[in-house]
């Protein structure tokens, strides 16, 4: 018999209940207790699709029930609160992205869970888009050489919609996730440039970052809520060969579809045919197969590393770095300059 971890969700809104939510439930070594919401809506939403998780009106309550870890999906200025409010319940913490408003905060963060002893770690899920892993297959087998340029992008028409609000503006909110998966492939960074837009005293929807990283490749990420026509999410270029990825990661639209990993099993993040990747040498290009997505693996690793058994899957200072990444494109953006880090 696997020993169960007690974990909770604070937040049910659209992270909490599409990304957070149904792969908690999936993970075979948690116990879902229960969700932290104080609106009567989301607590009726809770009832009718989480039969047995209960509802609570604060951590403190969730705590009381014998939780061991919580996930906290809640709008970004709220993220590190509620993160500290954990650590002094002693529960281990897993925050959504963005990790914090700033690095100052994140760093401070990372601090009082260290010195609290309580675990802590970010959910940067998109380190396991099948795309991204195709990439990281294709770069450590030689596929594309010495790869000289990423470009990753993550552009939707949404004009309408409020510009990033809960997630503090869409350089956070796309800008976390593009500058982590930057980094991960291509290690740490040197200078950075960036442009932002967005309405008249609101947040931006737009954004372009580059990036040169102190190995030599060159990062071009995009993110915008009011892209009409959205390039490819990926486009690689190596002296060997250039990958082009057109569209994103398969597993938002399984969650938002109602599907999980516990109803799909091993079909859960297989990405159909007509989606793959093509490397192109010259004029023509080729399928690549996708590497399986998987979102489903990441909160198995972070029962196991409260059961102290495995690793943290996502290193905390890992998202302090980004954030300092993300500090000096606003920088960058504001003062027209290209900002050393």
């Amino acid at each position: 018999m696997i020993e169960r971890v007690k974990f909770g969700l604070v937040g049910f809104g659209t992270g909490g209940r599409v990304f957070h939510a149904p792969l908690i439930a999936s993970a075979p070594n948690i116990e879902f207790v229960g969700v932290v919401t104080t609106s009567e809506e989301r607590q009726a939403q809770v009832a009718a699709e989480l039969p047995g998780v209960a509802t609570y009106d604060s951590i403190a309550a969730l705590a009381a029930d014998g939780v061991q870890a919580v996930a906290i999906s809640t709008p970004a200025a709220t993220h590190a609160g509620l993160a500290v409010e954990a650590i002094e319940a002693g529960l281990a913490v897993v925050v959504d992205k963005p990790f914090a408003l700033d690095a100052d905060a994140a760093r401070k963060l990372v601090t009082t869970a260290e010195e609290a002893g309580v675990l802590l770690t970010v959910y940067q899920n998109r380190r396991w888009d099948s795309d991204l892993l195709t990439i990281r297959k294709l770069v450590e087998n030689g596929s594309l050489g010495d790869v000289k340029r990423f470009e990753s992008r993550v552009e939707r028409w949404a004009p309408d919609r409020l510009p990033g609000a809960a997630g503090g503006g869409t350089l956070l909110d796309f800008g976390s996730h593009l500058v982590d998966q930057a980094l991960q492939l291509h290690g740490p960074v040197s200078r950075v440039f960036a442009e932002l837009h967005g309405p008249d005293g609101g947040l931006d929807d737009d954004f372009f970052v580059a990036l040169h990283h102190t190995g030599g490749v060159e990062s071009h990420l995009w993110g915008s809520w009011r892209q009409a026509g959205p390039g490819p999410r990926f486009r690689v270029t190596g002296s060997a060969g250039t990958f082009i990825s057109p569209e994103l990661d398969y597993q938002e639209t399984l969650l938002k579809a109602g599907k999980t990993p516990a109803l799909m099993g091993d079909r859960w993040g297989v990405e159909p045919e007509h989606r793959w990747g093509h490397l192109f040498r010259g004029a023509t290009g080729a399928p690549v197969e996708s590497c399986r997505g998987r979102w489903d693996t990441f909160y198995p690793a972070v029962a196991e590393a409260v059961a102290g058994t495995g690793p943290l899957p996502v290193d905390p200072w890992d998202s302090v770095r980004a954030m300092e990444i993300l500090d000096a494109a606003r920088k960058s953006a504001l003062t027209g300059t290209t900002v050393e880090v």
